[in-house]
């Protein structure tokens, strides 16, 4: 290997000195890739992902032995993977690098990594992170969410188009309340979309506002749409994961990287091209040219705060003239409020 370099990553407090270790270790063998060249893909983009993470609690997606066939990320379940979620500040981490102080369903307290210059993606880069999982809130106030974050995930039988077919008319419905979607291609099969929105709802009052919208959408595209937390009822429609508003559930930020052979990267894009385009479109390799060209799409993302009071209010409604209640929380989760058994329905016994 050879010996580790320091790479120059200039911030609000002047240039910082980041050490990257091994720098030619293969981290996508099949397209050539390095570990050196990660921590240079995240500075090309540099603007686009601070803009994405800055003042957020993060959980690292590292992967120290880069991405080769056969690696796989561990899970709560079985923590003998390749890969991990790192949850709190590594030991020995540079002392630029800040912390958030959030709140796990279990009530547990951590401080995870809150980004607040590039340094620290670099930095976060050099440990194997390839993917940024931000926290919808601010350092600030980190019970009140900012932005309600929309998973359109293609299950077995769709794929990326009808994804997009599904934004589309989530977006209808949204300006119908006069709420903005910024999309974003997930780095996989589906379509992200982010709302900003005023800090004032709870983790629990925005997930409702959620499930709202999914069931609005499933009501209009039965064909199309499902809500089903359970996949055996799901079919081939696509899933609107409304858990993936609960407290410490998070996606891929924009501009993270993805475990993919090719190296595929969550975009930010607009609606007229979203239509045109193929995830596949967008790597490690092509997105920093495209950065340079378009610039950070998802920069008028901090620019907006709708309010998520017509979305409430489709709950209310939803409550009292259909009588529709709560959905299941992931397994992970204590038993919530209100929310209805957590079986499985080929297993549910009267």
């Amino acid at each position: 290997m050879a010996p580790a370099v320091e790479i120059e990553v200039e911030g609000p407090h002047g240039p910082r000195a980041v050490r990257v270790s091994n720098p030619d270790k293969p981290y996508f063998a099949d397209i050539g890739v390095t570990k050196r060249q990660i921590v240079e893909y995240f500075l090309s983009v540099g603007d686009g992902v601070l803009g994405a993470l800055r003042e957020r609690p993060t959980t690292l997606e590292r992967w120290p032995g880069g991405v080769f066939e056969g690696a796989r990320l561990s899970t709560r379940q079985d923590n003998s993977g390749d890969a991990f979620y790192q949850k709190r500040i590594p030991k020995g981490a540079p002392d630029y690098v800040e912390t958030a102080r959030i709140t796990f369903p279990s009530g547990r307290p951590a401080d995870e990594v809150c980004p607040t210059e590039l340094a620290v993606v670099a930095w976060a880069a050099n440990l194997g992170t390839l993917t940024f999982h931000p926290w919808p809130v601010r350092r600030a106030d980190v019970d009140h969410p900012d932005q309600l974050r929309i998973d359109l995930d293609p299950q077995p039988g769709t794929d990326f188009s009808d994804a997009v077919t599904v934004a589309f008319q989530v977006r209808e419905l949204l300006a119908s309340m006069d709420i903005q979607a910024f999309p974003k291609t997930s780095g996989g099969r589906g379509v992200h979309l982010y709302v900003p929105i005023e800090p004032r709802w709870t983790f629990t009052e925005a997930r409702r506002a959620l499930i709202a919208l999914g069931r609005e959408m499933e009501r209009r595209l039965p064909e199309r749409v499902t809500m089903s937390w359970w996949k055996e009822e799901r079919g081939a429609r696509v899933f609107i994961d409304y858990n993936q508003m609960a407290r410490d559930r998070t996606i891929a930020s924009a501009y993270s990287i993805r475990p993919t052979p090719r190296a595929l990267v969550s975009a930010p894009l607009t609606w007229d091209e979203l239509p045109d385009v193929h995830p596949e479109d967008f790597s490690i390799l092509t997105m920093p040219a495209r950065f340079a060209e378009v610039g950070d799409l998802h920069a008028p993302v901090a620019e907006h705060a709708f309010s998520l009071r017509p979305l409430i209010d489709l709950a209310d409604r939803d409550e009292r003239d259909r009588g529709l209640g709560d959905l299941p929380y992931p397994p992970d989760y204590p038993k919530m409020p209100g929310e209805p058994k957590r079986v499985q329905p080929s297993k549910a016994r009267d």
